[in-house]
């Protein structure tokens, strides 16, 4: 990697050439910094938890690989997340699941309290750092049934239905205490394997059941609400009762934030495209950034077409202040910590890169009905000296620049991860 002085120099070039179309580079790298990535903790333990040594199982939620040096205790996973975070540039946030309570005994998941995540809120507290929460509606006895929320069973209904008002009072704790609003996300596998006889009785109950969980007004200043469906999951092959069609229509009756999957739609669906159609309704939604290879795969995010597109979305549409960035993928084949940067520093990229484009340039072209203009600019953008501008950030940010960051997650590995059994 280059020193500090051709990283800068580099970089006075390229602010040179950015300018001549209008782009003011200072002020994209300082409104970058204001952006928080919602990193998932899950991708650090391949979704295990610690409720039990025990290996996840249902929801159709499986990762892959078997990396050495995963965390095993939550001490573990918050070094990990201590060392990924040193690796990427900004002030970022948690998102944390409800199965990584630290409860020190057997507590259901009905009876989680704030005080069972204390070591996770004082580690953000201490790091700067904002959480999200997720109740976790999955790899349960019963959830066993491929039903929870949209479960005929009163009694298994009744429970999740309390797991999801725990969940709620968590977050909120979490949003008080660390002064930034903690997005609380609700998802259930719910559905079943082959063509139902009845479609309408699973989503009344769904309702039903959200109904209860949300009867409580929060405050909005600690607690956001997020919603978020899937088209079809492992077991639930044929019907999912929490549809895209369901929980937009829940969010818009609700007001609550819609949780957009990249992963949780037909192969030849993209979540760029919908951004702005929910957000003409909605206040504010939620992404879960992943990366689907063979549908909802949860591979780690790369800078492709569609990561640009949603971050292009996001930016054009002046949206930063009501899009919600969180990700979601587990990859157990690699480093885990080195996921976690590679994923993140991915998405930072692309927001950076939509940030630098000549957008005035661009929609002066459109509105002329110049299409051709638009066009030719649109594909001259993928040729300007991003890179210099992206190793200056990290700099700036006191992040490693270029591919360095990989000697860092090579020495954790022989000094940490090697040592775990």
């Amino acid at each position: 990697m280059s020193d500090s002085k051709t990283i800068e120099k580099t970089y006075e070039l390229a602010k040179e050439r950015y300018s001549e179309l209008g782009v003011d580079v200072d002020k994209a790298m300082k409104r970058l910094s204001k952006i928080a990535i919602s990193l998932h903790c899950w991708q650090g333990d391949d979704v295990g938890g610690f409720e039990s040594g025990d290996a996840l199982s249902g929801g159709g939620i499986m990762a892959t690989g078997t990396y050495p040096g995963k965390a095993r205790t939550a001490d573990e996973l918050r070094a990990d997340l201590d060392k990924a975070l040193s690796l990427i540039p900004g002030k970022h946030r948690l998102n944390l699941h409800a199965m990584y309570a630290e409860t020190k005994g057997n507590v259901e998941r009905n009876e989680l309290e704030p005080e069972h995540f204390t070591s996770w809120i004082d580690w953000a507290k201490a790091n700067g750092l904002g959480m999200d929460f997720n109740g976790t509606f999955f790899s349960h006895p019963k959830a066993d049934s491929g039903f929870t929320l949209a479960s005929a069973d009163e009694d298994i209904r009744t429970f999740w239905v309390e797991h999801g008002i725990v969940c709620r009072t968590i977050g909120a704790a979490m949003g008080k205490e660390l002064g930034t609003p903690c997005v609380t996300n609700l998802w259930i596998a719910d559905g079943y394997k082959d063509i139902p006889v009845d479609r309408k009785g699973p989503r009344e109950r769904l309702k039903k059941s959200l109904d209860e969980i949300f009867a409580k007004q929060m405050n909005h200043r600690h607690l956001l609400d997020a919603v978020e469906s899937k088209l079809f999951g492992i077991g639930s092959e044929s019907y999912v009762v929490g549809s895209h069609e369901f929980y937009l229509s829940y969010a818009i009756e609700n007001k609550t934030l819609l949780c957009l999957d990249a992963g949780h739609y037909h192969p030849t669906e993209v979540i760029s495209d919908k951004i702005s159609s929910v957000l003409t309704f909605l206040d504010e939604i939620l992404l879960h950034v992943s990366r689907g290879v063979r549908w909802d795969s949860d591979h780690v995010v790369i800078l492709s077409d569609e990561l640009l597109a949603i971050a292009q979305e996001i930016v054009r549409g002046g949206y930063l202040d009501r899009v919600h960035i969180g990700l979601d993928f587990f990859d157990a084949s690699i480093n885990r910590i080195a996921a976690w940067a590679i994923g993140t520093r991915c998405m930072i990229k692309a927001l950076l890169m939509a940030l630098l484009e000549p957008i005035d340039k661009l929609r002066e072209a459109e509105s002329a009905g110049d299409y051709t203009t638009r066009l030719a600019m649109l594909e001259e953008c993928k040729t300007l000296p991003f890179g210099a501008v992206w190793d200056y950030y990290c700099t700036k940010m006191d992040a490693p620049a270029g591919e360095t960051w990989l000697d860092d997650v090579r020495t954790y590995e022989r000094d940490v991860l090697s040592k775990r059994r």
